[in-house]
């Protein structure tokens, strides 16, 4: 009789257990803080679980993969790049979120924040752009008498420039952006590109401005210029630069454009929207990136007095695996958060001096050499600031923008000194760039010519070491 007793009791005890667990008594046990809660959310129970927490925009209630504290790291530095859907999917992943103090506050925060948020347009958004920086003005601008002096003090800015450019645009409220922020890209059932304007969502008081850098392929005419001689990676597999001192010693640094900006939103993350950076226009003809990835160093053929010097050079040269480690550095250029946009194969002008023709054969050119390399794009910045049509023409009509189209492109980039230039049609975006280069200082600061003064100061951002020469100007 004992026996049947306590065999009556523990029967009756799992029956009950059974019973408790269907109700949700294991949910209580987990909002209690067992199982590896988090302690803040074992303070009170929160709501049964036949009742659905409350979602918010960007984020859910279901546990995510983050802990509080780490849901809290992570969150902030989107909201620091205005990302203010990603902070809160973040935080409304964590479970309980609505019951935590500092989780319900910081919630409350950013959908405060993302409320005043101001639009800016496509068409109020400017676009610069820089080529390689001269790292020392005295090797870059020396020898007034060489032919290529005035091209470098036209077209190069130096490394003090872009730092004080990037400083004052900063205090000033420029925000960088991505060229693809700009417009929403979508392929309908038929494989047909559209694209739809896409305002930009930044605090009061801050402007977005696009950013993008030209001819990254350190091209043999700079040797011995005082330039970065090509993109490599540092220990960490980010991208940085080789730099060749006078006395011929090889170092590695932040002595470009890609690096430098780097290290700027290191220290300033708030510069970025979302993490943007810039577009890198590559041609082919030299190579990408510091890389002689042009076949005719392969082929040894068609090849110009530099590149058969270089060739002479470097006996020990293999072209596959220096295609090799370009796209090795360019896969990391692209992780970093930077795009690659087409600067045609060989710089040629597209304008119409140039057949439809020719436009094939250097397209084709750089989509067979260049493309592979980089991952492909859909961005197409101009050489020599041409364009495919003028500013008040039928740009989808041009059978020049037709074609690229046909190849992928719907991004169009060329070069334009006013504040603003953007167009955009059904399957296209253009866009107009500025030089922030040493041509468009020297006419801010001596040439009584300033289209930079919404930007910065340029009297206080033009290198003294600049040549004032107004003949190393004149275009």
């Amino acid at each position: 009789m004992i026996w049947k007793t306590i065999l009556l009791a523990v029967l009756l005890v799992i029956l009950l257990g059974m019973i408790w667990l269907a109700s949700g008594g294991m949910e209580k046990l987990e909002q209690m803080g067992f199982w590896g809660n988090s302690p803040e959310n074992s303070q009170e129970f929160q709501k049964p679980a036949e009742t659905p927490a409350p979602e918010t925009e960007g984020g859910s209630s279901e546990t995510g993969n983050y802990d509080k504290e780490t849901a809290l790291q992570e969150a902030e530095k989107l909201a620091v790049q205005y990302d203010y859907d990603g902070a809160l999917e973040i935080l409304n992943s964590v479970k309980g979120a609505d019951q935590d103090a500092d989780l319900s506050s910081r919630i409350a925060e950013y959908e405060l924040q993302k409320t005043n948020l101001v639009p800016t347009s496509p068409q109020a958004v400017t676009h610069v752009f820089f080529h390689s920086l001269v790292v020392d003005p005295e090797r870059g601008f020396a020898h007034p008498e060489d032919p290529l002096t005035a091209g470098f003090c036209q077209w190069m800015t130096t490394v003090d420039e872009f730092n004080a450019m990037l400083e004052q645009m900063y205090a000033r409220g420029y925000v960088l952006v991505d060229l693809h922020d700009l417009a929403e890209k979508t392929t309908d059932a038929n494989g047909a590109v559209h694209l739809t304007p896409k305002e930009i969502l930044l605090p009061p008081g801050k402007s977005p401005f696009v950013l993008s850098l030209d001819d990254l392929s350190y091209y043999h005419s700079y040797d011995g210029r005082g330039i970065a001689s090509k993109m490599v990676l540092d220990e960490e597999g980010k991208p940085t630069c080789e730099y060749i001192t006078p006395e011929g010693e090889t170092v590695t640094g932040s002595y470009d454009c890609v690096p430098l900006l780097d290290d700027f939103l290191e220290e300033h993350p708030d510069f970025s929207y979302k993490g943007a950076k810039g577009t890198i226009a590559l041609t082919g003809y030299n190579g990408i990136l510091g890389y002689r990835t042009d076949s005719d160093y392969k082929n040894r053929r068609d090849l110009s007095a530099d590149q058969a010097a270089w060739l002479e050079a470097h006996p020990d040269f293999d072209w596959e695996k220096e295609c090799e480690e370009a796209k090795k550095v360019a896969e990391a250029i692209k992780a970093d958060g930077w795009n690659f946009a087409s600067h045609t194969w060989g710089h040629i002008k597209v304008g119409e001096e140039c057949s439809l023709e020719r436009l094939q054969t250097d397209t084709e050119r750089w989509l067979q050499e260049v493309a592979p390399l980089i991952g492909g794009t859909d961005t197409i910045i101009f050489a020599h600031g041409q364009d495919l049509a003028a500013w008040n023409e039928d740009y989808g009509a041009s059978a020049k923008v037709q074609y690229l189209q046909s190849k992928g492109f719907d991004f169009f980039c060329n070069v334009d000194s006013t504040q603003y230039f953007v167009q955009m049609g059904d399957n296209y975006l253009r866009m107009g760039r500025r030089n922030l280069d040493g041509y468009r200082l020297w006419e801010a600061v001596y040439g009584g010519n300033d289209k930079l003064s919404d930007l910065f100061n340029a009297s206080e951002v033009i290198d003294p070491k600049r040549p004032t020469d107004p003949a190393l100007y004149a275009l």
